[in-house]
């Protein structure tokens, strides 16, 4: 593999378990628990799924359904791309519970034979993503982060926790940490010679830090104390780097020690989205 490369095998694999993981927990749902809302605008539960669903067809090659002009209107709908996804999720409304279950199995058992029938090299071919031109691999990692992220809206819905500690959850760690020299170093604006660490504890658990040198940049480890350091729950920080409550450095569970203005600086920053 070149060093680009991104292993096949382990993003495949928490793709599958990912997928499985959603549909063994919609297909418990009552009627009523379809309908929920979500911390998505205007998403209920079952728009969540359909969603996801509806970016799966189209990595098959489906074209997306019409959306009407006045659907097209609404003010979540921010481009071109959230129309598509607004099209799959208004496709899906007036479908059964057992029919959106029976149609996310179905197609996640098409695009896991397309995964595992790729090379390599394909999979390290040029792609486009959600986070600009980079690989396929690539796209399908953020993937494993969007629907796990999806999984957590749905389940926040529902209050029922879960599914916060394995290879879907350290994959979608992963892709926030890669974001957070820029948020460090961009967005909290931390000067030359700064660094901090974020303490993510469990139920997936890891020590971040970032130092700026030049640029700020996502390090293995510090050579000395960090001028700032973060500590928070691993489902408060996923939620609030993917926007889906406030980072807010006020917020009971998040505690700050060294330079307090970065810290606080560098949590008001979170909300990562691609």
């Amino acid at each position: 593999m070149s060093p680009a490369s991104i292993p096949k095998a382990a993003v495949t694999a928490a793709l599958v378990e990912e997928w499985d993981t959603l549909a063994q927990l919609l297909g418990e749902l009552s009627e009523a628990e379809w309908l929920r809302p979500t911390a998505l605008p205007g998403w209920s539960v079952k728009d969540v799924a359909a969603h996801v669903i509806g970016t799966e067809l189209t990595l098959t090659g489906q074209a997306s359904p019409p959306l009407a002009e006045e659907t097209r209107a609404q003010p979540h709908i921010r481009n071109d791309i959230g129309a598509i996804n607004e099209a799959w999720v208004e496709s899906f409304r007036t479908r059964s519970a057992s029919e959106v279950v029976e149609e996310l199995r179905s197609v996640t058992t098409r695009r896991r034979a397309e995964l595992e029938a790729m090379t390599q090299e394909a999979f390290d071919a040029d792609s486009w993503t959600p986070a600009g031109p980079g690989s396929y691999g690539r796209f399908m990692q953020i993937r494993v982060y969007d629907c796990w992220i999806h999984e957590q809206d749905i389940r926040a819905g529902l209050g029922r926790p879960g599914h916060q500690s394995g290879p879907c959850a350290e994959q979608s760690l992963d892709e926030v940490a890669r974001a957070l020299g820029y948020i460090v170093g961009k967005k909290a604006g931390a000067p030359q010679g700064a660094s901090a660490t974020i303490e993510v504890d469990g139920p997936t658990r890891r020590s971040l830090h970032v130092s700026v040198d030049g640029r700020a940049t996502l390090v293995p480890s510090l050579a000395g104390p960090a001028t700032t350091v973060v500590r928070m729950p691993f489902g408060l920080f996923m939620a609030m780097a993917s926007g889906r409550i406030p980072a807010d450095p006020a917020t009971g569970e998040v505690t700050i020690t060294g330079d307090p203005e970065l810290g606080a600086r560098i949590v008001s920053s979170l909300n990562f989205t691609i």
